[in-house]
């Protein structure tokens, strides 16, 4: 998995290397002349620079389902992880030895407001915010031991999540730095109720997945790449996220790395196809709330995280004249190749982005 990982990482390098002598259009937006292919398919943040003095207001909404579970690249069912999984808080009082409550499904919205401008030419100023939306199904198997299903159990937290500010900084007309910085305006403290083994209902502060912001402040420095001519557009990306320490219940998430690389074709200057792979590590958490225990595995600091390469489809639309005249959508789709998943974890079923955005 860890060579998939590095041939995604370096997709984004060969890519520019191979494709840049065809790049004859600049990354920043140009909104005079309007082509489907001026943006980046929609699931790619920070992917162009805006001229000075130009606003743009985007919105997007990001859905993500999970279901399942997995221990690395394998599917295991829950029976197996309450009978095989050791519980790490085994020998705290009323901690059985083995996990008994597996989360089944898992679904998140995410709805992201974004807002840039063209400070000059070379440098775009962006600021996006988001409210998320969660909900995760479990099934908890009655007492210490065995497969008895007792019954399942729904969390479901929403609020704000962190919020991101980035400059993006022109090296030439197609690449950019991406600078940014995400705040901590998540909560970190969500409760919610619960099903033990011992058929009790508490509320319990929820674990890591299930938390709304990451608590931390975290550097997010990045490098864009884009090119077009009058048929295809294309581009790739590096991010990370760095986390700076850990956040006030004593931990930080894992730090972050992704490539993406893409192209699309133009159908008519309204409508452009594209395809688009992305390669992706997270790392575990980094030390441990003292709130969240429990014999289930979102609350093993070491069972987060992981590597994944990402297949995605996506079509952009841009109103080239008439009352809507600068208005654009777009939509995105993608469906997990691989995952090698730390520990027991939900994979990835599909993801769905779809957003709007205009500039003035």
């Amino acid at each position: 998995m860890k060579s998939l990982l590095k041939a995604g990482l370096s997709l984004a390098a060969t890519g520019c290397a191979c494709a840049a002598p065809f790049a004859i259009s600049p990354a920043l937006a140009d909104e005079g002349h309007i082509d489907a292919l001026d943006h980046a398919p929609i699931g790619v943040m920070g992917d162009h620079r805006h001229s000075q003095g130009e606003w743009m207001v985007s919105y997007r909404l990001m859905h993500m389902d999970m279901g399942g579970v997995q221990i690395g690249a394998d599917s295991v069912t829950a029976e197996q992880v309450v009978t095989e999984v050791p519980n790490r808080f085994a020998g705290n009082p009323g901690q059985p030895p083995t996990l008994r409550i597996v989360p089944t499904s898992m679904r998140m919205d995410m709805h992201m407001a974004g807002l840039m401008y063209g400070l000059t030419d070379q440098v775009t100023l962006m600021v996006m915010a988001n409210y998320v939306t969660k909900e995760m199904d479990h099934i908890t198997f009655a007492g210490g031991m065995g497969t008895d299903r007792l019954g399942t159990f729904r969390t479901s937290p929403a609020g704000f999540g962190d919020t991101k500010v980035t400059a993006l900084i022109g090296l030439t007309d197609n690449v950019h730095i991406n600078a940014g910085v995400s705040v901590p305006t998540g909560s970190i403290t969500e409760t919610d109720d619960i099903l033990t083994p011992m058929g009790g209902n508490p509320t319990v502060r929820l674990p890591y997945p299930m938390q709304l912001g990451s608590g931390t402040f975290d550097l997010e420095p990045g490098i864009t790449w884009r090119g077009q001519n009058d048929d295809f557009g294309w581009g790739a990306q590096v991010m990370g996220t760095i986390r700076l320490g850990e956040n006030d219940e004593g931990y930080s998430y894992g730090d972050r790395a992704m490539a993406t690389a893409w192209l699309a074709k133009s159908i008519t200057p309204a409508i452009a196809l594209s395809g688009r792979l992305q390669a992706e590590t997270l790392g575990q958490v980094d030390g441990i709330d003292p709130q969240i225990v429990g014999p289930v595995q979102t609350a093993n600091p070491d069972f987060q995280g992981g590597e994944s390469v990402t297949g995605l489809l996506g079509v952009n639309f841009a109103a080239t004249d008439g009352p809507l005249r600068g208005w654009r959508l777009g939509i995105e789709g993608g469906i997990p190749i691989v995952q090698d998943l730390n520990g027991p974890q939900m994979p990835v079923d599909y993801t769905l982005t779809v957003g709007i955005q205009k500039s003035f």
